[in-house]
């Protein structure tokens, strides 16, 4: 009898610290559940409409979907997008993967270089994209400076090619996002047992066979990590694109987010732009929700072996 009255004020008190700690919950809650969930919700049902500069009521099913996907503008973006984010993804696991292993023989000034490689990472977009605008202007920047070091025929005018502007757009995001790859994967690699080292060089194996056959499916979490988040950023790609080229020359360098921004503000048509923001709300989840399954099998098997 003693035992169950000592616990009983124990177990209220613990009943009311849960009660405090959910009732100091509520408001994220309530935040997530009207600003992010219930947007969503007003999107796709504003989507279905025929709303242009203000929202209605009048119910057209698809037709806004229909429109969307018949616009060239916007199947243009989705092309750019997908140039886009194959080079960009690709050239940073590659490049960041690169700037880890450097990192990871211990050179000497190795906080130094870890600083300056991660420092582009801190700057926003749009000083990202002005800063390569400049370096990018035939007239002004890289090309102009190889041309008075003696070499008049040299052209590198990505920037106002409707071919190639794209790309450039492509080489200032990587120049920014390598650094924060380089920081992902660096961790993976000092999580590397120095065994698995000492056996390789004992053995005689290539130091690159052991990065390819050994590290790398080592650090796949790391790599995918990595990925997921690249990918994010180019589906969301917008500052870089206005800062640099403001969608051109032309629309070449149109991309989706973009695309909804001029029609959500600068065309009035609300019932289109809210269909393009729906339809990158699924790519979103095409790719979040495969790695969210992926991470919890993993985090599963990894339970029921401990």
């Amino acid at each position: 009898m003693s035992t169950r009255k000592s616990l009983s004020p124990t177990r209220k008190r613990g009943k009311r610290q849960n009660w405090a700690f959910n009732l100091a919950l509520l408001p994220m809650v309530l935040t997530v559940l009207l600003c992010y969930i219930g947007t969503v919700v007003w999107s796709i049902a504003i989507s279905l409409t025929s709303s242009k500069t203000f929202p209605s009521s009048n119910f057209v099913g698809l037709a806004q979907y229909e429109r969307l996907f018949s616009t060239e503008r916007w199947t243009l973006s989705l092309q750019n997008m997908a140039v886009f984010g194959l080079v960009f993804v690709l050239a940073c696991l590659v490049l960041g993967f690169l700037l880890a292993v450097f990192i990871d023989q211990k050179v000497r000034g190795e906080g130094l270089l870890r600083t300056i490689f991660l420092y582009p990472y801190a700057m926003s977009f749009v000083a990202t994209g002005l800063v390569w605008q400049w370096m990018l202007n035939p007239g002004l920047g890289l090309q102009e400076a190889v041309r008075q070091l003696g070499f008049p025929n040299f052209e590198f005018d990505w920037i106002i090619s409707q071919d190639k502007v794209i790309y450039a757009i492509a080489i200032a995001a990587i120049w920014q996002s390598a650094g924060l790859v380089m920081a992902l994967l660096l961790a993976g690699l000092r999580g590397v047992d120095e065994e698995i080292w000492k056996a390789a060089r004992i053995d005689g194996i290539p130091v690159w066979r052991v990065y390819l056959s050994i590290v790398l499916p080592m650090i796949a979490p790391s790599v995918a990590t990595a990925a997921v988040l690249l990918s994010l950023a180019v589906i969301k790609v917008f500052d870089v694109v206005v800062a640099m080229t403001g969608g051109g020359p032309g629309i070449a360098s149109e991309v989706p987010a973009k695309f909804i921004m001029d029609y959500l503000f600068n065309r009035a048509n609300i019932g289109l732009a809210s269909a393009a923001s729906v339809v990158l709300l699924l790519t979103v989840l095409v790719l979040l929700l495969p790695w969210l399954y992926a991470k919890n099998r993993i985090e599963r098997a990894q339970s029921k072996g401990h």
